[in-house]
Formats: C-alpha cells, sequence, structure tokens
C-alpha cells in the first residue's frame, strides 16, 4: 500500500512539474496569439507586448508608431475603445492541423467615434520553431 502511495505522488509531483507558468514567448496557437496581439493593442494599449506575437517587419511597424492608438490608425485602420475580442474563423482543419500556415479571422466589437462597432480583422500566421508568429496583417477590401 506504502509503494501505491509513494509512486501516485512521484507520479502527480511529475505531472505538475510540466505545468508551470513560466512559459516565455507567445502562446503556441494561432487563436491564441492572435488573441494576445489585439488584447496588447486594443486592451492594454502596449505596443512593447504586441512586438512579441509578430513577425520582426511588422515589429519595425509597431516601433514605428509606439503608441497603441497610432498603431490602431494607420496599421489596422481601425480606432477603437472598450473592445471585446472574438476568434471567429481559423483556417486550419483536421487534415491541414500540421501545416506551419494559417489565417485567423478576429471579430473586434466595441466603440469607433462614440458609436457601437463591429468588425472583423484577418492575420495571417506563420509557425516558427514551434511559436505561431503573425506575418501579415490581411488588407479589407473595399466594401
Amino acid at each position: 500500500m506504502r509503494i501505491i502511495l509513494i509512486l501516485s505522488t512521484l507520479l502527480a509531483a511529475l505531472l505538475t512539474s510540466g505545468c508551470s507558468d513560466d512559459i516565455q514567448g507567445p502562446p503556441s496557437t494561432p487563436e491564441l496569439t492572435t488573441r494576445g496581439f489585439f488584447e496588447a493593442i486594443y486592451v492594454e494599449r502596449d505596443v512593447s507586448k504586441a512586438e512579441q506575437y509578430v513577425d520582426p517587419s511588422i515589429a519595425e511597424l509597431l516601433q514605428h508608431y509606439r503608441i497603441a492608438s497610432s498603431v490602431q490608425r494607420h496599421m489596422l485602420n481601425l480606432p477603437m475603445t472598450n473592445v471585446s475580442i472574438e476568434i471567429l474563423e481559423v483556417d486550419l482543419d483536421f487534415f491541414r492541423k500540421f501545416s506551419d500556415t494559417t489565417t485567423v479571422v478576429a471579430k473586434l466589437t466595441g466603440l469607433r467615434n462614440g458609436q457601437k462597432w463591429k468588425d472583423d480583422r484577418t492575420l495571417r500566421l506563420e509557425k516558427r520553431k514551434g511559436i505561431w508568429v503573425i506575418t501579415e496583417i490581411v488588407p479589407e477590401k473595399m466594401r
């Protein structure tokens, strides 16, 4: 009985030690990377935090604009406040889940010029060394 107790304690310790919160770098799914980027820009308004989710070329643009309101206005063409983010679509299915590229559509809901506003934004992501990175903010089609 003691052996079973010792083995179960060791097993529990091994399982919980693999679940630490000190993981560095952006999340490893396209959905979490997209949500993290938009939350950094629209909710936390922290451009330097958003840089961890993007390709170096996009990070350079983020550094150029410096503040979240400029990024919203010039890079995303969507200045908003009180934003909530919902992931609508990820271009990965069962057969393509081992792909290294995908697109993600996020729905942003908030206030624009004091009025309620809903808009979708599409991001293209690429998996690099097991981490999803935003490589392109897809331009919106003219309506």
